[in-house]
């Protein structure tokens, strides 16, 4: 088992390599050897090599998330730097190596499933003080705290500590109160009650496309808490919650804002040059692109706004192919997927688990679908390719809980002899 392992960390890495190899020399197809093409490959290269080297001093059974991390943060900063032209995206970069660096700490800071679940207290305050800096610093009903030289978007750093909240153990489920004669779980009350507030707050800020993730951090967390405790729900409870769902889902479709109920109905090929802009562009962008797209750097998406950023999928359809496209997905969905082939060892590490792989797995849905036309367009980041400083460090700290989850230290102090 030792030997496999040793071998199978080099050959990942080689890997890694050899793909943004591949990668680079397609752009040099399609802009030749020139200076800002070796200065891509130094740098993604250089970055490869370093992080190697830092990996080989963590453990082996937790390489699995960082190698894919370094896969396709050098993807994407590869996609970045060739849209419609080439510059070398180093803002991108960057966010990158810092979403890489946010990994190791939160690894850090989770991989004690026992003390990070001591810490919860922390996570709801961390949680109040974000929703308190979106109302207090982001302006008139926005979502950015503009700082001059950088802009910051909390509602990223929510979803994490809401993953955090959301994750819970059976120890914590057995800690029952009792009020008016009602028996409750203090940490459900907490999570319905952060899920309420995440409800209101993208209700005030005009920002709902993000609120299908943190309903469904939310849902596998309240379905996580009765499975820890094999609690056998009834035929009418079920039916119950059933009813409660689908009369949720018509108040929210009937009750949206104007903004909304006009993407909800709006026919884009009526309104080609309005409201149905972006979508029309992304799926022309997508049918010629064809399977193997126009080569890098031969798109015209890049003319539309927010190119990208939430129709970044559509951007690498158009260059570099469909088929690109789909195998850049399934590396993203391997990040939440490599917990099959290491599960984790406890039901703390579970829940983050579970979270993570909500969040990663819904954006990707919203993005994607919304590009293709499928869902109404939300305007959701695909994880760990579309440029944004805020959300590829959140993805980051995503990714440390994952990398958690994979080598936990499962030891509690013990606690001193009277």
């Amino acid at each position: 088992m030792a030997v496999s392992k040793t071998i199978s960390h080099p050959f990942l890495l080689l890997l890694v390599l050899i793909a943004h190899t591949v990668m680079l020399l397609l752009v040099a197809l399609s802009f030749g050897f020139t200076t800002e093409v070796l200065k891509i490959g130094c740098y993604i290269l250089t970055a490869d090599l370093v992080g190697s080297i830092v990996l080989q001093f963590v453990h082996r059974e937790s390489c699995t998330v960082d190698t894919v991390m370094l896969l396709v943060m050098g993807m994407s900063t590869i996609y970045q730097s060739c849209f419609g032209g080439l510059q070398f995206a180093l803002r991108h970069f960057l966010f990158g190596i810092g979403a890489f660096i946010m990994c190791q700490i939160s690894y850090l800071l989770v991989r004690n499933p026992y003390r990070a679940e001591k810490l919860k207290p922390l996570w709801y305050i961390c949680f109040f003080l974000l929703v308190g800096a979106i109302f207090a610093l982001t302006g008139s009903r926005g979502i950015w705290i503009d700082l001059g030289f950088i802009t910051l978007q909390p509602s990223e750093f929510v979803k994490p500590v809401f993953v955090l909240i959301a994750a819970s153990s059976i120890s914590t489920q057995l800690h029952k109160k009792t009020l008016w004669g009602i028996h409750f779980v203090p940490d459900n009350l907490m999570l319905i009650l952060c899920t309420v507030v995440i409800a209101g707050l993208q209700w005030y800020c005009r920002d709902l496309g993000s609120l299908p993730t943190f309903v469904a951090v939310a849902g596998c967390g309240m379905l996580l808490r009765f499975y820890y405790l094999r609690e056998k729900m009834s035929f009418r409870l079920i039916v119950f919650l059933a009813v409660c769902a689908v009369g949720a889902g018509i108040a929210a479709w009937n009750l949206a804002p104007a903004y909304v109920q006009e993407r909800l109905h709006t026919n884009i090929w009526a309104d080609m040059s309005g409201s149905g802009y972006q979508q029309v562009k992304a799926l022309v962008a997508i049918a010629e692109g064809g399977w193997f797209g126009k080569g890098a750097g031969n798109g015209t998406l890049h003319n539309v706004a927010a190119s990208n950023t939430d129709i970044v999928f559509s951007s690498i359809c158009e260059e570099w192919g469909l088929f690109t496209g789909m195998m850049t997905v399934i590396l993203v969905l391997f990040l939440p997927m490599s917990m099959l082939a290491v599960p984790p060892r406890s039901y703390y590490h579970s829940g983050l688990a579970i979270g993570v792989a909500a969040v990663i797995m819904v954006q990707m849905t919203l993005n994607i679908f919304g590009s293709c036309n499928l869902i109404p367009f939300t305007g959701v980041t695909l994880p760990f390719i579309s440029q944004g400083g805020s959300s590829m460090l959140s993805c980051g700290i995503l990714a440390g809980f994952l990398k958690a989850a994979q080598a936990p230290v499962l030891t509690q102090k013990k606690k001193a002899a009277a």
